[in-house]
């Protein structure tokens, strides 16, 4: 299963039909404590990037909503440091990329932003805020999945294998820190374009 499948099948199209729960955007501030934890506990430092992913309505209302995501992220990296960037993958997808070396900074940034997309009746076009983390050779990512208002880990090897040892050690640890999404029939994958990029490259 590639990208497009995953989104589409995880945090798209055919999850709305089995959303279990209204998402929280206060949910991602459990990420802050999350990435104490996984420093501490598992050695995994932050990769210094995280990133929103949502799709796009053909509208002018839309597009302003999205300029204002943007003001706000400018605003903010006034304050933070915060920088972003935008960019839309090859299946249409478009994401948020914020860079800083403060996690602190990088949750913070991406509530603001699906807070806002939430705000203006957007909510339902968000589909998930990925937080990378590194250790030596290992990557690992927490998946925030609107669609289902819950967490899942996911280690990538490369563009088409995955971790699982790591990501149920990652589950084990972080049970209870996080709300962490307990089908794992809908841990899908996002796989990076290159073995060393981040899904959202």
């Amino acid at each position: 299963m590639g990208l497009f499948d995953s989104v589409r099948a995880a945090l798209g199209i055919s999850a709305e039909s089995d959303a279990t729960s209204r998402a929280d955007p206060d949910d991602l501030f459990g990420m802050s404590t999350a990435y104490l934890t996984m420093e501490a506990d598992l050695r995994f430092d932050s990769a210094d990037e995280a990133a929103l992913c949502f799709s796009s309505v053909d509208s002018t209302d839309f597009t302003e909503t999205v300029d204002a995501v943007e003001e706000i992220l400018t605003a903010g990296s006034e304050e933070t440091g915060t920088e972003f960037r935008r960019h839309t993958d090859g299946h249409g997808y478009n994401w948020v990329i914020l860079v800083d070396d403060d996690p602190e900074d990088l949750v913070t940034s991406v509530h603001f932003a699906a807070d806002e997309f939430i705000e203006r009746g957007y909510g339902s076009r968000l589909l998930a805020a990925l937080f990378g983390f590194r250790r030596d050779g290992d990557r690992a990512y927490w998946v925030y999945s609107f669609r289902r208002g819950a967490y899942y880990p996911f280690a990538p090897q490369g563009t088409s294998k995955r971790n699982q040892q790591l990501e149920f050690k990652l589950e084990s640890v972080l049970d209870g820190e996080l709300e962490i999404e307990d089908d794992e029939s809908y841990w899908y994958p996002l796989w990076p374009s290159t073995r060393d990029g981040h899904p959202w490259s």
